[in-house]
């Protein structure tokens, strides 16, 4: 539950990246591909090949950019920090691109792959995203069977992540005492 809870906080992060980067994309595809009017009737669509050649490819990079970055440097995101929770080899070692673009596929291999059949069974978008929710949640529940904690993707990616051990911090106040005298 804790592993759920921190993606949670990262979703909302990657969500806000996401949404700064499909409105500057937006705006700079608007600015070159369309005349722009006054009026509601004048509203258009981006090309589907500006949104699936450029918007697309550019929120995969936003993903894979925000862990591959975080998992590099500390083998933390924010929501990880916020629980404790570590992202290492197996040898202990933190993730270089390679490893972490592999955790990141397998880490979305599974819940690509109910989406599709949930699009293909039940038809629509809604469908795709509650089947890839589904298939998100499968990543996790191997933790529960496995005897090491390891989700489906930890496995696939020679990876794990761990529960770092609580640190005594010197509370703000305290150091500002310090500071003072």
């Amino acid at each position: 539950m804790v592993r759920l809870a921190a993606l949670l906080y990262d979703g909302m992060l990657i969500l806000s990246m996401l949404f700064l980067t499909s409105l500057v994309l937006t705006v700079i595809g608007t600015q070159l591909l369309m005349d722009t009017g006054t009026a509601a009737a004048d509203a258009q669509t981006l090309p589907a090949w500006y949104q699936n050649g450029v918007m697309t490819p550019m929120a995969v990079l936003t993903l894979v950019g925000f862990y591959g970055v975080f998992w590099r440097k500390t083998g933390q995101t924010l929501g990880m920090q916020t629980w404790r929770l570590k992202t290492v080899t197996t040898d202990g070692q933190l993730l270089d691109w390679r490893a972490s673009f592999v955790r990141i596929i397998y880490a979305c291999l599974l819940p690509m792959l109910c989406a599709i059949i949930g699009t293909l069974v039940y038809g629509g978008r809604l469908a795709a995203v509650g089947s890839a929710f589904l298939g998100l949640l499968c990543n996790y529940a191997v933790c529960w069977f496995n005897a090491r904690g390891f989700a489906a993707h930890d496995i696939l990616s020679n990876t794990m992540t761990l529960k770092v051990p609580k640190i005594a911090h010197e509370g703000i106040f305290a150091s500002l005492k310090k500071r003072g005298k």
